[in-house]
Formats: C-alpha cells, sequence, structure tokens
C-alpha cells in the first residue's frame, strides 16, 4: 500500500479497518493479487514428476485396454464411447502438463514509460451506472496523464452526464454493429492515442493499473500486456468458501494460473478486459475481430501472426463483477465456448499458418478445453446405459479392470490439482464442470457449424430482478438427475430380479451404480447451488462491500459495517435521536471527511440494543460517491478528475474543459 495525498479522490483510513476477507490472514478489502514468487525447485520436481508419473501410467493403461484387447465390441455402443472419453482424458493431461510445467516469467520490466499517447476505453452497452461509476472514476484518477473515453452502445444520456460529471469523455456510433468488437473499432477511429487500455464496464483499476503496465511497451514490438482478471463481488456464483475459509474462484486457475504459464510459450493473449494494447498492432489487422463473439482471442491470434508479441503481468490490477446467479453464468459461459468454436474454425490456430510450434499447442490447449464437458457427459451416460441395459464394455476381470482405472484415474486427478497449483479443489472443480455443461455442450455444436449468425450475449451485470425469484434449472441438469436416480432405482430391482435385466458379470454393473450415485450427488449439488436462494436474481444495484470504519450520522458517532455504491449499513447506539427517514452520513478518507446525504430504508434494534440502519444515497451526488469509490477500490490519485462539456448522444467529445 503506497501513502497517498489527502486529495479528494485519495486513499482513506478505512484501510486499517478493513475486515480481512483473504484465508492467509492479510488486511484489506481484496484477497492478495500481487505477484507470485517464483517456485522452488523441490515443489517444481513434485508437480513435473507427478505429471509425468500420471502420462506414463495413463499411457500403459491404454495400451493395456487396446492390446490385451478389453474392448468388449460385443457391446461396441458402450465400449468404444467409453475408450474415447479415457483418451479424451489423456490428450487433455498432455496438453495441461505442456502448457503448465513453469509458471515462472522474467520480472516485470523496470525504466520510465515510453512517451505514449494513452487513452482508457470503457465500452457499454446496459450497465447501469452504478456499475459504471467506480469504472470511470477510478480510470480518469490514474496516473500517468491520459483520456478516459466511455463508449456507449446504449446512447444514455444518464450515462453522458455520469461520464462529464466524472470528468471523462463520452462516445457513441449510430448502430451497434459487431457489438464489443464494433465499439472498440469505431472508436479506433475517434480517439488519438497510441496505447488503448481496455477495460470492462464493471472492472474498476487499482492506481498501478497504468503504471505497471505501461513499461512493457519498451518493446516496440510489443502488442499488448494482459492482467489477470479479479472479482470484488466475493458472493457472486462463482465463487465458493471452502470447509477451510479458503474462497474458492472458479476463474482464478485460468487468470493466475493458466494464462501466466502461456508466457512461457510466446502465446498469451488478450483477455478482453485489464489490458493494454498497442494501436498500430490493431490496425495492423484491420482493428478487433468481428469474426467470433471472443474477439479478444481471435484478434491476438491475428496479431501474432503479422509478427507482433504480447505479454501477461500475473498482478491483479483490477477488480470487475463476476455473474451474480446461474442464468448470467450460463451466457457468459455459452458465449465463451461459442467464441472458440468460432476461432477454431475460422483461424484453425494448430494448423494455420504464421504461428509457432509452441503457440499452436498454447492455444490448442484453451481450445480444446471446452470440449471436457462431452467428457463430462459420458461419464454420466455411460454407466447409466450400463445399469439400464446390462452391458458389458470391458472384456477383463474386474478385480483387474478395477484397481487399474482408478489407480489411473486418481492419478490424473492428483496431477490436475497439483499442475493447477492449489487452485484445483476436486469437488469443487466437478461441480463447477457439471454447472457449465448446459451451457457448454450446445455451443461447441452450433459454434463448429458454417454459417450460422451467432448475436454476442452481453453477461448481465448490476441489478438483474426486482424480486428474490430463484433461477431455473436447465433441463439437461433435471432430465440426467431424474435419469441417475431412476438408474439406482433400476438397478436395485434388478438384482431382485424384478425387471428383464439381468447382469451376467456383476462388476460392471456395480461400478456403473457407483459412478451413477457420485454424479447423481454432483447433479443435486449443482441444481441446489442454481436454486439456491444465495444466487437468486440479484435487486441491488450496488455490490456491497464488507468494510468497517468509524463513521458519523448526523455529526454523532457511528460504525460502518458495509458499503456499496448507492448505500450503506450503520450500526449506531440507543442514545441517538428518534427516528428520522432522513440523515446525513459522514466517512473519513484520509482526514477528508466525505458527507452523504440518505434515506433510512431500514432501522432494527438488536438484543444489545445497538440500532442497525440500512441507508440509501440519495441521487444526484455523483462526485462525492466517486469520491468514496477511488478510495474503496485503490485507485489513489494524485489529481482531480477533470470535467468535460456535455454532449448530445451520438457525438464524441472533442474538448477538455479546465
Amino acid at each position: 500500500m503506497e501513502g497517498g495525498s489527502r486529495h479528494p479522490y485519495g486513499p482513506n483510513q478505512m484501510q486499517a479497518h478493513q475486515t480481512p476477507l483473504s484465508a492467509d490472514g492479510r488486511s484489506g478489502l481484496f484477497r492478495d493479487g500481487s505477484m507470485p514468487a517464483h517456485e522452488s525447485t523441490g515443489r517444481k520436481l513434485l508437480i513435473r514428476g507427478t505429471a509425468v508419473l500420471a502420462i506414463a501410467v495413463t499411457i500403459g493403461y491404454l495400451t493395456w485396454r487396446v492390446a490385451a484387447g478389453t474392448v468388449n465390441l460385443g457391446w461396441w455402443w458402450v465400449a468404444i464411447p467409453l475408450l474415447l472419453v479415457e483418451i479424451h482424458n489423456a490428450f487433455g493431461l498432455i496438453l495441461y502438463t505442456f502448457a503448465l510445467w513453469s509458471l515462472d516469467a522474467d520480472p516485470p520490466p523496470a525504466g520510465a514509460f515510453p512517451n505514449r499517447r494513452i487513452a482508457i476505453l470503457i465500452p457499454t452497452y446496459n450497465e447501469p451506472t452504478e456499475v459504471l461509476l467506480p469504472t470511470i472514476a477510478a480510470s480518469v484518477s490514474l496516473e500517468p496523464t491520459h483520456e478516459t473515453w466511455v463508449l456507449d452502445d446504449g446512447r444514455r444520456d444518464e450515462v453522458r452526464v455520469l461520464a462529464g460529471r466524472l470528468g471523462a469523455h463520452y462516445l457513441t456510433r449510430p448502430d451497434n454493429r459487431n457489438a464489443k468488437a464494433g465499439n472498440l473499432n469505431h472508436a479506433l477511429g475517434r480517439v488519438d492515442a497510441e496505447i488503448v487500455a481496455i477495460l470492462d464496464a464493471d472492472h474498476v483499476p487499482t492506481a498501478r493499473f497504468l503504471t505497471a503496465l505501461l513499461p512493457y511497451f519498451q518493446d516496440d514490438r510489443l502488442a499488448f500486456v494482459q492482467s489477470p482478471q479479479d472479482f470484488y463481488n466475493l458472493g457472486s456464483f462463482e465463487h465458493h468458501r471452502r470447509w477451510n475459509g479458503e474462497l474458492f474462484n472458479e476463474e482464478a486457475v485460468f487468470y493466475r494460473v493458466i494464462a501466466p504459464a502461456k508466457t512461457r510459450w510466446s502465446a498469451p493473449f488478450w483477455c478482453g478486459t485489464g489490458a493494454l494494447v498497442r494501436v498500430a498492432a490493431l490496425r495492423s489487422v484491420g482493428g478487433v475481430s468481428t469474426d467470433s463473439v471472443t474477439e479478444d482471442i481471435h484478434t491476438t491470434i491475428r496479431m501474432y501472426r503479422a509478427g507482433w508479441t504480447g505479454a501477461y503481468h500475473n498482478e491483479v490490477l483490477a477488480h470487475g463483477l463476476a455473474p451474480d446467479d446461474a442464468v448470467s453464468y450460463m451466457v457468459q459461459r455459452n458465449r465463451w465456448a461459442l467464441g472458440a468454436m468460432q476461432v477454431l474454425r475460422r483461424e484453425n490456430p494448430l494448423f494455420g499458418p504464421g504461428l509457432r510450434l509452441a503457440q499452436r499447442m498454447a492455444f490448442l490447449t484453451t481450445l480444446f478445453g471446452w470440449f471436457d464437458s462431452w467428457r463430462t457427459f459420458a461419464y454420466m451416460v455411460i454407466p447409466l446405459a450400463v445399469v439400464a441395459t446390462g452391458a458389458v464394455p470391458i472384456s477383463a476381470p474386474g478385480i483387474v479392470f478395477g484397481p487399474l482405472f482408478l489407480l489411473t484415474l486418481g492419478l490424473q486427478f492428483v496431477a490436475l490439482r497439483l499442475l493447477a497449483r492449489g487452485h484445483y479443489p476436486p469437488i469443487l472443480s466437478l461441480l463447477f464442470e457439471v454447472l457449465r455443461m448446459p451451457a457448454v455442450l450446445p455451443a461447441t455444436i452450433s459454434g463448429l457449424l458454417p454459417n450460422r449468425e451467432i448475436r454476442f450475449r452481453v453477461t448481465p451485470k448490476g441489478r438483474t430482478a426486482t424480486g428474490r425469484m430463484r433461477m431455473p434449472v436447465p433441463t439437461l441438469l433435471s432430465v440426467l438427475a431424474a435419469a441417475s436416480s431412476f438408474g439406482l432405482a433400476w438397478f436395485a430391482a434388478s438384482l431382485f430380479g424384478l425387471t428383464p435385466v439381468s447382469y451376467g458379470v456383476p462388476w460392471a454393473p456395480i461400478g456403473a451404480a457407483f459412478f451413477m450415485s457420485v454424479n447423481l450427488a454432483l447433479l443435486l449439488a449443482a441444481i441446489g447451488r442454481i436454486r439456491s436462494s444465495q444466487f437468486a436474481g440479484n435487486r441491488r444495484a450496488g455490490t456491497r462491500l464488507p468494510l468497517h470504519a468509524p463513521a458519523r450520522i448526523d455529526g454523532r458517532a457511528a460504525r460502518l459495517e458495509d458499503l456499496s455504491l448507492t448505500g450503506a449499513r450503520i450500526v449506531i447506539d440507543p442514545s441517538h435521536e428518534a427516528e428520522r427517514a432522513q440523515v446525513t452520513l459522514g466517512i473519513d478518507l484520509d482526514g477528508d471527511q466525505v458527507v452523504l446525504a440518505c434515506q433510512v430504508r431500514r432501522r432494527i434494534t438488536a438484543p444489545d440494543g445497538r440500532i442497525e440502519l440500512g441507508l440509501e444515497f440519495d441521487p444526484g451526488q455523483d462526485e462525492t460517491v466517486a469520491r468514496l469509490a477511488v478510495a474503496v477500490f485503490e485507485a489513489r490519485p494524485e489529481r482531480r478528475p477533470r470535467s468535460v462539456e456535455p454532449v448530445v448522444p451520438g457525438e464524441a467529445v472533442e474538448r477538455v474543459v479546465a
């Protein structure tokens, strides 16, 4: 934490009072996002040795499966899919061992920033102003000197006014052609910059965002530098507090392990937000790609083919919003999978020209991973087929096959967990594989079909519901859960001769029933998560952050318990005056008082007599809330944001007013 000024948008004293949220006891609102230390030699040997052992055992197991004639072609419609799934496992393990062999990277470049014209671009479509406000305020406050542009495809007056109040430029266009990619390309034709920082509407940069990434551009062939995505709504659908207190985030394994490991193979890729990109590199490939709904990786491949390079800076420099509910989660994963298939079909990174062998393998690892959902689906359907029909896909004694199969599968799990550097807890990872499946399976089919137009679907952010309506369960999960339940009942009935099916080789249906039980447990856990009231539609306009700090209500001492950019929860003692509908809330920001007019929306008396107030900030206080946002998100400013002339929607702001 660097020292800051007493500027109205400066750092805050609340840091000393914040509740530690990270499992390692570090203080501060956000988990540790610093650059990881280099791995010790012993740890590298353990990870690599286990992975190589798992690959060797897997290859030996598959060789035995084929050479010893264990594939029972009498039941080929079950035996061959099972073998293909096992081959898929082996191929995936080899790819991930290659990809994650080493995470160690060269230290970030030191030295002065290159003298370049810089602009921050914030594309937006339908995100509410409560989501946009902290992103704009923090972006405007960053050093060094730059311009901040809000690219509004929603053409909304309230966003234009907000941008002007906070000191950002505002730009719209006549249509929404090509969605985010088209919005960025339109801006590139109007913004005078050599390097652009691209931030999604919900991604709030920290103070080091520009200063940490700009030194990479001392390399004149560098097209972009990407930083990890991380999230401040820690109660999102993809977050989970584990039994030991550690916070699991499904995306962490990609952004803190897989993505930085690609640096070793000269194959990191732009991930759409949290990155700096050289404008000349974009223009050399015709701008941001509009040929897929994942324009970032698609554009990256084209820039590599044009001779540019990329970099990954493994330090969290911005915090965004992860999907709050299952519907938003499915929309996002479906779009990512669709885009991956479009890239695979249109760019063919494995065999197309212009890429190094290591780059081809690195991109193959990323794109191939989307087919894992088919493996998950097969592991659920094959046991059903065995139990329902009495099929015996394995021509080998159960006492031989069972231990070999379980040993191979167990070693694969251990190797993947070690390769993921602790970001792959087996049960949670399996649960999220099940949760992704309904979104990914159809995408891997439709995304590979030629001449099919696919519309870009924005991931909903902020308020997504007016009531606590629980999310619908995808039909696929419901059907699989019902089939697994019926399958277990059928298995029990068949053992007692109550069905037409007889099990001539008992160990096969017994093993299948065991896997079916595990599958059913995962399916029910997935359905329970989707239907949980915790992940019902988001009614809040702003995400609540657990900040604990001294505060004042109407000038009298109080305590802040949590805070959003639309309201706060405050505890006062009984000596406060009688009920009032409107109060003023004061919060100390490094000696500078932020005072907000609030409406009291909830008043609860605790057993100890203290009173808890739920406050909602009055509208029209954007500049004050912006000061609060910049302090909370650690976007340490050194200067007051500039003001910009308001403009009519559809016109670009061309002049900055002092």
